[in-house]
């Protein structure tokens, strides 16, 4: 790990407009990741904690606060540079998998390249080779339909790695899984940070955030608590 963090926050604060109230989804959240770690995000549903991936993602602004990502102030970028962000230093895991389903797992881990022009060749040997890294070889051209619950969300940690993030963001991944095929999902994401990648998972189920280096625990858009399961 190098002394700066790869990620960080500081006094974070989104708010939404809702009738005539406001809720503060999150209000006033300051912590870093650093490079390398597999860091955890709890909280109940409405803590905030799914907002948070957003914001880091680039896929929100920020009501105020910073979103710093490898010395890169995010909530300052224009929406070109935005999207170049989301492109080549995020990849994204979502709970509902949101695979392409009139397409194969290849074409699925495929398609992120193609948005980068990635050529083709290298782009489905490069699909060829995170798939049968996660176990899936045997299962190139099945579409969403054909596979498991774990073997969808396999593909979907294939297609976050397509073009080479160094951060991974991991939205209750395990959500739709049953015990078996989520530890095996937990085990894989935690092995990407033997690999130099960072990954930040949002979960509720304490025995995903016991497998962490780090946490935080959000509650009403506050951190609660933080520290080593």
């Amino acid at each position: 790990m190098t002394a700066d963090p790869l990620v960080q926050v500081h006094d974070l604060h989104r708010h939404f407009r809702m009738g005539t109230e406001i809720v503060r989804a999150l209000d006033g959240v300051t912590f870093s990741v650093q490079y390398g770690e597999f860091f955890g995000v709890m909280g109940a549903s409405g803590s905030g904690k799914s907002t948070l991936l957003y914001l880091i993602g680039g896929l929100d602004r920020p009501t105020a606060g910073q979103v710093v990502v490898n010395g890169q102030d995010i909530t300052a970028l224009e929406e070109n540079d935005l999207a170049a962000y989301r492109r080549h230093t995020v990849g994204f895991v979502y709970q509902m998998f949101h695979l392409v389903p009139t397409m194969t797992a290849l074409q699925n881990v495929e398609f992120p390249m193609i948005i980068a022009r990635v050529p083709p060749k290298q782009r489905r040997a490069r699909a060829r080779r995170l798939l049968e890294m996660m176990g899936l070889g045997e299962r190139l051209r099945h579409k969403p339909i054909e596979l498991s619950g774990g073997q969808r969300q396999r593909v979907a940690i294939a297609r976050a790695l397509a073009n080479e993030p160094s951060l991974i963001l991991a939205d209750e991944p395990t959500g739709n899984l049953d015990s078996r095929a989520g530890q095996e999902v937990v085990v894989l994401l935690k092995n990407l940070t033997r690999e130099g990648r960072t990954v930040i998972i949002v979960s509720h189920d304490p025995d995903v955030i016991a497998q962490t280096d780090r946490y935080i625990r959000l509650q009403d858009g506050h951190i609660v608590e933080e520290g080593r399961p």
